[in-house]
């Protein structure tokens, strides 16, 4: 599903990203794990067609983001940690706008929105202005824009920020059903418990680089995935 080879992005000569390859395949979780500054949201936007990058490539579905970026964002869904969303816009014309970028039909479009805003105790908000949301609304709202056009690949950008517990749940619950069903996830995260129960693989980027790639169990070994990353954190400031 998605495929990165040797990514390198710069800023004012200095790597941000350093010759960074991972595979997620169909039906995978991948937690991308890293501490501030790591180049984990620089990796992500160029795999969203976001941000251009010096060097390499990466795929989605087997197309490069580089030479067929529309035909891959077809298939994505892209949710940063801080949603952009237009403010002056109610909610559900928000939604609306977005089933009509994607060509939904208005029956599925209504099905869909009706689901996942029930889902998310968000349906008696969304005749409201955006303007008027919380961070954590609009974190739903934006969650819900992602799913109403039943994207194959989806990307998070620290996904939990702002979620109540049970919201944080249905998220985790989607991921999983969006994989089981022939997708695949890619998402950042700080929370390392999380990402432990949840992901299939792992990778973890420290200053551009990645140290750490592969299957969970893999990865963990017999430890902790918070064990193994601070052993490495400790490892580059020996």
């Amino acid at each position: 599903m998605l495929r990165i080879e040797h990514l390198i992005k710069t800023y004012s000569g200095k790597p941000a990203v350093d010759d960074l390859s991972l595979h997620i395949a169909k039906g995978e979780i991948c937690g991308f794990i890293g501490h501030n500054g790591a180049g984990k949201t620089t990796t992500i936007k160029s795999v969203c067609g976001i941000l251009g990058f010096d060097s390499g490539e990466i795929y989605v579905g087997g197309k490069s983001i580089k030479t067929e970026p529309l035909e891959c964002k077809r298939h994505m869904a892209y949710i940063p940690d801080n949603p952009d969303l237009y403010d002056f816009l109610s909610g559900i014309k928000y939604l609306n706008f977005v089933a009509d970028v994607y060509g939904i039909d208005a029956t599925q479009r209504q099905e869909r929105i009706h689901s996942y805003a029930d889902m998310f105790e968000l349906t008696a908000n969304l005749a409201q202005s955006i303007a008027t949301y919380s961070h954590g609304m609009k974190q739903k709202l934006a969650l819900i824009s992602a799913f109403i056009h039943d994207p194959e690949f989806i990307i998070l950008d620290e996904p939990f920020v702002g979620l109540d517990p049970k919201a944080a749940r249905i998220v985790k619950d989607l991921m999983r059903e969006k994989c089981n069903a022939g997708g695949a996830v890619f998402f950042s995260t700080h929370v390392l418990e999380v990402a432990e129960k949840l992901c299939d693989k792992v990778a973890i980027i420290k200053s551009g680089k990645l140290v750490a790639y592969g299957d969970m169990d893999v990865v963990r070994g017999d430890s902790s995935l918070e064990d193994v990353f601070f052993e490495l954190e400790a490892d580059e400031n020996d």
